[in-house]
């Protein structure tokens, strides 16, 4: 099935915490695998992600949750929806943070080193609007400010929206993979060809025993 929800990892966590769905029709409804589902139950998948409750989004309805609640193979049918238009992210240039929001970016900072290390710092700069010089400053734990820094979810502070932070921690995900594939098949080449340039370990003949 392929979901039209636009923030599915989000809708699954609300639909965790607020229904009693299981986690195969969960993952039907948001176009997931099970077990992506059961890792966000368990926190080790989408981990500081806020829910995002798709009746007040019109993308399902309570009566389809019902349905959903009593009979566990019940597929659940989203609503019909228009066709919505979303404004492009722009590419270049950092985010222009409002001032009021500049002092929480540290925090944001520091849930990303955290939850996210493997988004680059260039896509860190770029989504909340910081620099790279904050971000090591924060990493290395120079900042003027650090003993009060402490790790905040870019999107429940008004940094950037959970669309937008999903895209980039995806993004730096898939990418994540793709290096590390490349580099076990590297070290695999590697020790095959160690393997093959080893020549066979030369035995010695036991001594013929004096016992008749």
């Amino acid at each position: 099935m392929t979901s039209n929800v636009l923030m599915p990892k989000a809708t699954a966590v609300w639909l965790i915490e607020n229904t009693s769905l299981g986690f195969n029709q969960i993952a039907e409804f948001c176009g997931l695998h099970p077990l992506e589902v059961q890792g966000i139950a368990n926190e080790d998948v989408a981990k500081g992600i806020r829910g995002v409750d798709p009746i007040a989004g019109g993308f399902l309805s309570r009566e389809e949750i019902a349905k959903g609640e009593a009979e566990e193979t019940y597929k659940l049918k989203p609503l019909e929806q228009k066709r919505i238009d979303l404004p492009q992210v722009k590419k270049k240039g950092a985010r222009y943070t409002p001032i009021a929001r500049r002092q929480d970016r540290p925090d944001a900072i520091s849930w990303f080193l955290k939850n996210h290390p493997e988004v680059p710092d260039s896509k860190v700069v770029k989504l909340i609007g910081t620099t790279k010089a904050t971000i090591e400053q924060v990493r290395n734990r120079t900042h003027w400010n650090s003993s009060q820094i402490k790790p905040v979810d870019p999107v429940t502070i008004g940094l950037c929206s959970q669309i937008e932070l999903d895209a980039v921690v995806s993004e730096a995900a898939a990418a994540k993979s793709r290096k590390d594939a490349r580099d076990a098949k590297a070290q695999a080449k590697t020790l095959k060809g160690a393997q093959e340039t080893v020549p066979p370990e030369t035995y010695e003949q036991p001594a013929p025993s004096d016992e008749a």
